[in-house]
């Protein structure tokens, strides 16, 4: 796999310095949509998925300037783009909508793929296209798995496969990725399967950081057809996570089941072209306690079940501009409840129900204009309408007993409230792009971007401690209550790219800029509750909070480089690429949000060839000072870590990749890590940043075939 960018809608790219891509060796995109042209050149190309990111796919595109990762469990990073994370980023997956079916969103939606079987990414920030999603303030990730196989002759059969290996020293972690397929010229048939597992990382001072293991099984089928400008694929697959440890959340995953199917038609007409996709998956998940360093027993049950379709037209409207009208239906189902525990006076004697029968549907409408007015100018504006209805059904704590008043008495407060609510939101996006030369481009963009709020942020109800820590998907060691006066975020950008090169080649120079600033009203952040200490240890600090709307800003800029050096001709091309991003966020009323990445910079020293390719890197995080008080956020210092990698290719078959991870053993915390909660009785009940991974000697082969 390669990273480049990608042309589709880069225009809207505005929001982020690029839009990066991850592409299969190999295969084809099921389609590509009709485009005035190239409107982005490749930003930077790297190397293949490093092991020190087995099983974790958010962990794909962490070389991209303003994109970051907060650490979940080992497969389950959430990622982050320009400060907005999570649900505020429409994440789809083969063209599915998956939502997290859990309280703490341990199966977020890149959960559901391993990295080996990606075939492509598009990431676009911000100022996103109306038809690359709604819902959601902080842009859209579009993961595709590899594309249908077809031969390229009639009555000749094509087979293909790619095995694939990968070891990390820290944790003993490991991968495997077997992908087959057997296709005519107009039938594909293909399998793919991949594993991850690892034990509990070590941090650069040798030290185990506890309940940080897991494990991970990805199977699919895919089915494939095409004929007379149609193409259709069909996928069916199964994700199963025996387990995942959280050492910065109170539980962990013991199990988490997935299943999916989901369908994609394309085909062209005189009129212009037609896309269409449905898409059923349903999600069973457990969490409880399965590590020596958790004890006790905790039962928390979740099944989930997101269902959808959406129908795009592209149709021309004469030379130079481009139509673009669809529709999308999406449905999701959420049962939350924990059984009661036997014996146990505060987990009985009934089930705590949690969400009852929860209902998040979603009706879109949507259309944009691409038009080329003339060689130098190209405009995109769009418009999108969303009705967001949300239920849930009535309540119940674990009793009535006075270790549960609060939780009783929250209960039937709760109860009394009507639960069915409906939101209109609209959206409007309006770029253009200025080439003004062949070596430079200018992009100014603006948009109003709306998201309504999760079922969770609205109808989590419990008002005990134990009952709120349970409701937390941020990492920080806090306790969450929804709210259902909620309103939905709406988020003002305005964003701009300039970008300079010297040419269109992989080993040219060029720099791209791209400052931004939001403005989102009814940011959906916190008012505090009271305080509690984590597991009763008395130097430990957390925060009861309760959900609430408040103006916020966020601005900063990205910006990205390469530069090629001069160097002997025995030592083939050499670059100098580089990346940097500043991101403030901030309430309208005083003090910073929760999760704003410091001050970074990544510097990459890189060599390449003939078959050879080597890597250098150098990347330097400022100490994280601006803190979420609310949230009692902790402080992480500066650093700077080194890592190399290296990759070898033969004959386009057999490719090999070494690298060593933080190669100085560097003790540190990453800023977005949360705390170290799974540590917190083994550190004497001081609650501090949660350790990121020392030292790692990675490897990984993989050979198609």
């Amino acid at each position: 796999m390669k990273f480049s960018a990608h042309p589709l809608h880069l225009l809207a790219a505005a929001g982020l310095s690029l839009a990066a891509s991850v592409h299969a060796q190999n295969e084809s995109d099921l389609h590509q949509e009709p485009r005035l042209k190239v409107l982005v050149t490749a930003m930077a190309e790297g190397l293949p998925a490093r092991p020190s990111s087995i099983g974790d796919t958010s962990q794909l595109l962490s070389a991209i300037a303003g994109y970051n990762v907060a650490q979940g469990g080992g497969v389950s990073g959430l990622p982050s783009v320009n400060g907005l994370a999570d649900d505020r980023l429409k994440i789809r997956i083969d063209g599915m909508e998956i939502t997290s079916a859990c309280a703490n969103h341990m199966n977020a939606p890149l959960s559901y793929i391993d990295p080996t079987q990606v075939g492509h990414i598009d990431v676009l920030a911000g100022v996103t296209p109306v038809s690359a999603g709604g819902d959601s303030i902080g842009g859209t990730i579009t993961v595709r798995s590899a594309a249908p196989v077809y031969a390229d002759t009639a009555g000749v059969l094509r087979s293909s496969g790619k095995l694939s290996f990968a070891g990390r020293s820290n944790g003993n972690g490991l991968s495997s990725g077997i992908s087959a397929s057997v296709a005519s010229d107009t039938l594909s048939v293909g399998y793919n399967a991949a594993y991850a597992r690892s034990h509990s990382y070590q941090d650069g001072n040798g030290q185990t950081v506890l309940a940080s293991l897991y494990e991970s099984i990805n199977q699919a089928v895919l089915l494939g057809w095409r004929g007379d400008g149609q193409q259709l694929s069909v996928r069916l697959g199964t994700q199963h996570i025996p387990y995942q440890g959280y050492p910065n959340q109170y539980m962990d995953m013991t199990d988490n089941t997935g299943r999916f199917g989901n369908a994609s038609y394309h085909a062209r007409y005189g009129w212009g072209e037609l896309d269409a996709s449905a898409y059923w998956e349903r999600t069973s998940h457990d969490m409880g306690f399965f590590t020596p360093e958790r004890k006790g027993m905790m039962p928390m049950l979740t099944q989930g079940r997101n269902t959808g379709y959406s129908l795009k037209a592209s149709l021309p409207q004469g030379e130079g501009a481009l139509l673009r009208i669809g529709q999308e239906y999406h449905v999701f189902r959420l049962d939350d409840y924990w059984p009661a525990v036997a014996g146990s006076m505060m987990m009985g004697p009934q089930t705590y129900v949690n969400i009852n029968g929860g209902q998040r549907d979603r009706l879109a409408l949507y259309g944009e204009a691409e038009t080329q007015h003339n060689a130098q100018w190209t405009s995109l504006l769009g418009a999108r309408w969303e009705s967001v209805r949300m239920d849930t059904g009535a309540v119940q704590p674990y009793a009535s007993n006075m270790m549960n008043a609060a939780d009783a008495a929250a209960a039937k407060v709760f109860n009394a409230r009507a639960h069915k609510l409906r939101d209109n939101n609209y959206d409007l996006t309006a770029l253009a792009r200025y080439e003004a030369d062949a070596r430079s481009s200018y992009e100014l963009a603006a948009a109003r971007k709306t998201r309504s709020p999760n079922l969770y942020e609205r109808y989590s109800w419990g008002r005990g401690k134990m009952a709120m820590t349970m409701t937390n998907w941020f990492g920080d060691g806090n306790g969450y209550v929804g709210n259902l006066d909620l309103r939905p975020e709406t988020a003002y950008t305005l964003a701009a790219t300039a970008h300079w090169h010297g040419g269109s080649g992989a080993h040219s120079w060029f720099v791209k800029f791209n400052p931004y600033y939001n403005r989102v009203q009814d940011y959906i952040d916190v008012d505090v509750l009271g305080q509690f200490n984590p597991y009763s240890q008395p130097a430990a600090r957390g925060a009861l909070l309760q959900f609430a709307n408040h103006n916020a800003r966020l601005y900063g800029a990205n910006l990205s480089w390469q530069l090629p050096l001069a160097a002997p001709a025995a030592l083939g091309t050499l670059n100098l690429n580089g990346t940097a991003a500043y991101n403030r966020g901030q309430r309208a009323d005083g003090g910073a949000l929760y999760h704003i990445m410091p001050l970074n910079t990544l510097l990459t020293l890189e060599q390449r060839s003939g078959a050879w390719s080597n890597q250098l890197e150098l990347k330097l995080v400022r100490r994280k000072t601006q803190l979420d008080q609310r949230r009692i956020e902790a402080a992480t210092a500066g650093y700077g870590l080194l890592a190399l990698h290296t990759r070898y290719q033969l004959d386009k078959q057999l490719q090999l990749n070494a690298g060593i991870s933080n190669l100085l053993d560097k003790t540190y915390a990453d800023p977005l890590s949360g705390v170290y909660l799974s540590g917190l009785r083994a550190a004497g009940g001081n609650l501090h940043a949660l350790p990121a991974m020392g030292r790692s000697f990675d490897a990984g082969l993989s050979y198609s075939f």
